[in-house]
């Protein structure tokens, strides 16, 4: 009798336990149905002032509180994830977006039409294992050629090649306790990443591009992971409160007032104004159109020298914005992204982007000079036609100077980083359509 008892109490206990289980799998599934996870309670809701040249409208966000946890070893009793992401490692909820902008921007895919040139760059850069080479940079990799790759295969609707990217990134970049990126890997160490840091604009470009892929290919696994990644951005990199208004360090350590004397530093084309049209769509939570205000705002500010241009880095420790100790006051590889960034997204007043097209308007618009602001000085000339794209592009969309011959001709003997903004180039230009690709 007494062993008849004991059974009959753990039958009771075990379909007491399997409902729960039913539910908590339910609960999991339906949460990676929408693509979304949080962990993070809503907190008190952060506005800042609009201006009359952003042309994407972003409304108040709320400002995540707490912190994210480290990941977890997974437990068997849960279902597995999609196979594109390692295990979310936050609470799963959906994110609701507050407005359509995000939804109605222009998506990515399907924008680089010449596909002879995506195989060209896809040859010549991207290892079958989905690593991008920076052929000259020692062929190291980093967390902004992973992004620039990821992006340019959304354009050239190119899946395959896309998670491959994805697959080296996740396995050789994703190794900090956190969500975001290492920014260096570097084939000839042991280590491979020997810098742990990350660089905020690779973080921001690999969150875009998953979230691009997530729209492409309505994938929830991506959408997850560019969650993760912009959340944590948020989280840990961006100071909304700045009396600057939102600041983006370029690294989650190292740049503060904290850190440096004359901090915090900036580096202006970490702003990768097109990005911040699409991330409310993975997290809406953050105020991604105030980094477009502070972009703008701080341009206009950051004009140095008689060429009235902004360094690579700035610091923002007084009351005006100047270039960063430590560093040689040029306009230089890093901030010819900026007049790239702003007419992919088209944002900014006309004055805004006078002094590039004073400086790329002369008769050497078949190369771009690297600057000294202190004096005015051509100090090194960016002699690769790839370059010459950026001169291009913000000629056509600011002047309606049409595009050269050229423009839509990658050259297969130049290295990664201006093959990369030639084709960057030429898929902002189809995604503005201006009218000067249509002579």
């Amino acid at each position: 009798m007494r062993r008849l008892r004991m059974k009959h109490l753990r039958m009771r206990r075990l379909r007491l336990r399997r409902p729960l289980r039913t539910v908590r799998r339910a609960a999991l599934a339906a949460a990676l149905a929408t693509g979304c996870a949080t962990g993070f309670a809503a907190g008190p809701e952060a506005r800042a002032q609009g201006g009359p040249e952003v042309r994407v409208q972003g409304g108040p966000a709320l400002m995540p509180a707490g912190s994210a946890r480290d990941p977890q070893p997974r437990d068997p009793a849960m279902p597995d994830l999609p196979s594109s992401v390692p295990p979310a490692i936050a609470l799963p909820a959906p994110p609701q977006v507050k407005d359509d902008s995000a939804r109605t921007a222009q998506p990515l895919l399907g924008s680089l039409k010449d596909q002879d040139g995506w195989r060209l760059y896809r040859s010549r850069f991207v290892t079958e294992a989905g690593r991008v080479v920076d052929t000259a940079n020692g062929g190291i990799s980093h967390s902004e050629g992973q992004g620039y790759g990821m992006l340019l295969a959304v354009a050239a609707n190119d899946r395959p090649t896309f998670e491959r990217l994805w697959g080296w990134t996740r396995a050789n970049l994703m190794v900090r306790s956190d969500s975001l990126l290492a920014w260096r890997w570097e084939p000839a160490k042991r280590p491979a990443v020997a810098d742990m840091n990350d660089a905020t604009d690779g973080d921001i470009l690999v969150a875009w591009a998953l979230t691009e892929a997530a729209e492409a290919w309505d994938d929830a696994g991506y959408r997850v992971a560019a969650r993760r990644i912009a959340v944590e951005v948020g989280r840990r990199a961006i100071l909304f409160k700045d009396r600057n208004g939102a600041l983006l360090l370029p690294a989650v350590t190292g740049f503060s007032a904290g850190e440096r004397a004359d901090g915090p530093l900036i580096n202006l084309s970490y702003w990768v104004f097109p990005a911040f049209a699409r991330l409310p769509l993975v997290a809406p939570e953050y105020d991604w159109d105030a980094l477009t205000r502070s972009g703008l705002r701080l341009l206009r500010r950051a004009r140095f020298g008689s060429a009235n241009l902004p360094t690579e880095w700035i610091s923002l420790k007084g009351d005006q914005p100047r270039p960063a100790d430590g560093f040689p006051p040029l306009f230089s590889y890093n901030a010819i992204r900026i007049p790239l960034y702003m007419a992919w997204a088209d944002v900014g007043r006309r004055e805004d982007y006078d002094p590039f097209v004073a400086l790329w308007s002369g008769p050497d618009r078949e190369r771009l000079p690297i600057v000294d602001t202190s004096d005015g000085r051509t100090v090194e000339w960016l002699g690769e036609s790839g370059y010459a794209a950026l001169s291009s592009l913000l000629l056509c969309t600011v002047k309606g100077t049409p595009l050269p011959d050229g423009f839509s001709q990658v050259q297969g003997n130049e290295n990664y980083y201006p093959t990369t903004l030639h084709l960057l180039a030429m898929v902002a230009a189809q995604m503005r359509g201006p009218s000067c690709l249509k002579r």
